[in-house]
């Protein structure tokens, strides 16, 4: 038995604090809403995001940082993208001994263009840093929650903080992986909320399956060519934070990367899409720094950019195709030439 945190009380935090109750680990799952933290108290349930799902009676929740943060030695950071910082900076305070930090968010930060671990230790101080480790993998919160096999890896330069982590988590519908490259997994948990956000408007186009397969197929080849750019390894792509994570997130309709896609592609807004999930769309802020850093790296991404022109340059979702559709004939294997 193990005390751990889990920061952040949304879909994905709740099914992974779950996972760690249903192991019999002391798990606090802290919320910034009083009245979420009261409801998983008292009645078991989180209906906004999991409306369908008893949790734990083990499983206890907290609105109160400070409580969350001393209660564990392992710290899972389940919060978006854009929060990472700034619930790092509130806890600061909090930390009088060294954690475990594990962070399950999928994102690139504009402008930094940093990953999430990096942002981590940006953030936290490093005499109360035990180790960083990214858990990530195909696995929507809705099937978590079912016990329905997933499988996900956990990543870091500490490989036995990794197994440690594989430990926390794994058993009999949770099976964990461990990896040493951060770089591959982060990147590729990143951008594949872009490319599942692409798959969403060419369902919404009424593309089809032919589309929606060279998309997938060309959207990994855009994806290993950035993250190798940035010193990941390419067999890592192939790997479960590669291509199972885009399966998973480019044809399910648990991913709110595709519904949203979808909706932009039936002719939606971007504001009213937004609106209507409800939910952080994490591949609309990645999709603008992917861009950004494609340019940086000098990496070739025309999936990223079509998609960068219909989120933020008021290009028709149609006309994006079109013109991605009438790119310089090129060899199908020259991305892969200098791997």
């Amino acid at each position: 038995m193990e005390k751990v945190t889990v920061l952040g009380a949304g879909s994905w935090g709740t099914a992974l604090a779950m996972v760690l109750a249903d192991n019999k680990n002391e798990c606090l799952l802290w919320s910034h809403r009083e009245d979420q933290a009261q409801e998983i108290n008292e009645h078991h349930t989180n209906k906004k995001y999991l409306p369908d799902t008893l949790l734990p009676t083990n499983l206890r929740a907290t609105s109160d940082f400070k409580q969350a943060i001393e209660h564990a030695s392992t710290i899972i950071i389940a919060v978006p993208t854009k929060a990472i910082r700034e619930v790092c900076r509130d806890m600061k305070e909090f930390l009088t001994e060294k954690k475990l930090f594990v962070h399950v968010s999928k994102g690139i930060e504009p402008d930094s263009f940093k990953r999430i671990s990096e942002m981590l230790v940006d953030e936290l101080p490093s005499p109360k840093v035990e180790a960083i480790v990214v858990l990530s993998g195909p696995s929507h919160a809705e099937e978590v929650v079912l016990h329905h096999p997933t499988t996900v890896t956990a990543a870091s330069l500490d490989i036995d903080a990794a197994k440690k982590v594989q430990d926390l988590f794994m058993n009999t519908s949770f099976r964990v992986y461990t990896n040493e490259d951060v770089v591959g997994v982060e990147i590729g948990a990143a951008l594949k909320n872009v490319i599942g956000l692409a798959a969403g408007i060419v369902d919404g186009l009424g593309y089809g399956d032919n589309a929606k397969a060279a998309l997938i197929t060309r959207g990994l080849a855009e994806i290993s060519r950035l993250g190798i750019s940035l010193g990941a390894k390419p067999y890592t792509f192939s790997g479960l934070t590669g291509m199972g994570d885009l399966i998973a997130t480019c044809t399910s309709v648990h991913s709110r990367n595709w519904r949203a896609g979808n909706m932009l592609g039936k002719g939606a807004s971007l504001d009213k899409v937004l609106v209507e999930i409800g939910m952080v769309v994490e591949g609309v802020r990645t999709t603008k720094a992917a861009y950004q850093l494609a340019k940086k790296q000098q990496v070739d991404m025309p999936i990223t950019e079509a998609l960068y022109s219909v989120l933020f340059e008021g290009i028709h979702p149609k006309e994006a195709v079109d013109i991605l559709m009438h790119r310089t004939k090129k060899h199908e294997l020259d991305d892969y030439k200098s791997f």
